[in-house]
């Protein structure tokens, strides 16, 4: 398979260095827009055909293989199926933007504790969203954060505008943040996001080089955080789907591919590569 069509000087450093020594890469990836379709109920996102295959296949010659997602780190294991693929037995996936890691070699989850902002918020949803004028927009409780979906209704872009003031507001008076995505608005806590849920993860495994596929505003903060460690040396390879159509992620990433059926294209490409070497 040939080589993707990669943008950009740095990311062609990022390909390079991953395929000359995977040994100390990081694979990483998002899951809902990336390893798995959009879809209108959060439950039932599955991977792409491919998806665990291509990841397993790297999982041999890497470092570390990880999926980073807003997802609480058990339902995204789940629903991704990762558990059961027998060439995955050393991924981690770091769920709640971070705030938890399941590791398959031990399949345990360890969390930080919940701030109590979160709570206070899940009481107060309901009401407001009755307030706002649409009470059918899908809260989905991920337990350490709240997202509140308006894919599902007759105008989910109006209803996402209508919202974006109350839920600020809510954010504030609840000490969390407010971090909008594709037609989602996510109450978060404070000091959690895919930049810092990164950075942790090149500390840890000591990586020298990484690449990071995403498709949604949440990702940004892993661009970025990326972005700052290739300043201090980390060579990096950052992709990016139109699945969510973020253009800020698709204008700063060096290969863009339409969909989770061409982050599989890649991660092969990459594969191929690795064993070629």
């Amino acid at each position: 398979m040939s080589t993707p069509v990669i943008q950009t000087d740095a990311g062609r450093a990022g390909w390079e260095a991953i395929v000359a020594d995977p040994a100390t890469a990081v694979i990483s990836s998002d899951f809902d827009g990336v390893l798995s379709p959009l879809v209108e109920d959060p439950a039932r996102s599955r991977p792409v055909e491919g998806a665990l295959d291509a990841l397993a296949r790297l999982a041999r010659s890497v470092g570390q293989v990880a999926i980073v997602t807003g997802r609480p780190a058990l339902v995204a294991t789940e629903l991704s199926g990762v558990s059961a693929h027998p060439g995955l037995g050393q991924l981690v996936v770091l769920g709640h933007y971070g705030l938890e890691r399941w590791d398959a070699a031990t399949g345990k989850v360890t969390t930080a504790p919940v701030p109590a902002g979160v709570a206070t918020a899940r009481g107060r949803l309901p009401g407001l969203l009755t307030e706002a004028g649409v009470p059918d927009a899908f809260v989905e409780d991920k337990d350490s954060s709240l997202a509140v979906h308006t894919r599902r209704l007759d105008d989910p872009t109006g209803a996402f505008e209508l919202l974006r003031g109350p839920l600020t507001a809510l954010a504030e008076e609840t000490e969390l943040r407010l971090e909008p995505g594709n037609l989602v608005l996510e109450l978060r806590p404070p000091g959690i996001d895919k930049g810092v849920a990164i950075r942790s993860l090149v500390e840890s495994t000591g990586a020298r080089s990484i690449l990071y596929a995403g498709d949604d505003l949440g990702d940004l903060a892993a661009f970025k955080a990326i972005g700052a460690l290739r300043s201090a040396g980390l060579s990096a390879l950052l992709l990016a789907t139109r699945s969510s159509n973020a253009t800020e992620l698709i204008e700063a990433a060096d290969i863009v591919v339409d969909d989770p059926s061409g982050v599989v294209t890649v991660l092969t490409a990459l594969s191929d590569a690795i064993s070629a070497r």
